[in-house]
């Protein structure tokens, strides 16, 4: 009998971790044109549900456990924990079981099916809490839970982390003005944590000044856009500055609920609804504009969104 032996490529991955980042630029102008952009403005996106996990999150996930791992604030046997509405949970849940540590994660109710199933497949501890209290709610619960007893967790306090911001300053940032050239002129991103944004931005101003970023919220309290938060009346990230963004578009939740089933009907992208709401506010930018390059991230697919009935 002949026996074959495998021969290991350099392309062969031995560590699923390993495929975070180095995502791909989208081209998005011809979906402009169709939303009567000028043809002298360019919009690009960052396809962030290429990660691992699905979600521009394990970028900062991947960044907060290795920066806790090296100052020794997480050690073997400790339980990762914190609150998320999603997609950094699952994020968490991905890297604990690749790298052995239990996880625990409280979210809302309310979050879609799909995400709580997607975190317990991974082995997490799903922890609920009140839905009418949504992320806010969440934070102030998984506070309780750390303080009752500290030494068991690791929180990793994704808004209040400077390793959330740093993961996208070392490759967010890095990607987009590799991959535009260094033509990029306005950077978009919606607010949620406000990590891609802050690291993000950081970056492009230090190798441009002029660069324009452009910060992305829900119009008001009532406005519920998933993955996104009103500032003025929510727990304000302690990582976030407010003197970085240069200008805010305010969204409201139909824009950016149908620009999520344009992008699927019309562009042949199915992503989530934060991602539909960085492409409205870019379009919304472009409409201002003669010319530029604008940039924007989708943070991931629309496959944690089915049971919500947007697509329906």
């Amino acid at each position: 009998m002949q026996h074959r032996t495998l021969v290991r490529q350099k392309s062969v991955a031995h560590d699923i971790l390993a495929q975070i980042g180095s995502t791909p630029l989208l081209d998005l102008s011809a979906f402009a044109r169709a939303q009567g952009v000028a043809p002298a403005v360019e919009i690009f996106a960052k396809a962030e549900w290429f990660n691992p996990g699905g979600s521009v999150k394990a970028r900062a996930a991947l960044q907060m456990v290795v920066e806790a791992e090296a100052a020794g604030l997480l050690r073997p046997g400790q339980t990762i924990i914190d609150s998320s509405s999603g997609n950094t949970g699952i994020a968490l849940a991905l890297i604990g079981a690749a790298r052995g540590y239990p996880v625990e994660l409280v979210m809302p109710a309310n979050v879609s099916q799909e995400r709580k199933a997607l975190v317990r497949a991974y082995g997490a501890t799903l922890i609920e809490s009140d839905p009418l209290e949504g992320s806010d709610g969440a934070i102030l619960l998984v506070r309780e839970i750390v303080a009752a007893d500290p030494r068991r967790y690791c929180y990793m306090n994704q808004y209040n982390n400077p390793a959330n911001w740093r993961a996208h300053y070392l490759s967010t940032g890095p990607e987009i003005w590799r991959q535009t050239g260094g033509a990029v002129t306005h950077f978009v991103a919606g607010l949620g944590t406000t990590g891609t944004f802050m690291g993000v931005g950081r970056y492009l101003k230090r190798r441009n000044p002029d660069i324009e970023l452009v910060a992305v919220q829900p119009e008001d309290e009532l406005a519920v856009i998933e993955g996104l938060k009103h500032l003025e009346s929510a727990i304000v990230p302690g990582i976030y500055d407010p003197a970085l963004p240069d200008r805010f578009i305010d969204l409201a939740a139909d824009a950016a609920w149908q620009t999520t089933r344009d992008l699927a009907r019309q562009a042949g992208l199915f992503v989530g609804v934060s991602a539909g709401a960085a492409v409205a506010a870019a379009i919304e930018l472009a409409h201002t504009l003669r010319a530029g390059t604008i940039v924007t991230v989708l943070p991931d697919d629309g496959s944690k969104y089915v049971s919500l009935g947007i697509f329906a």
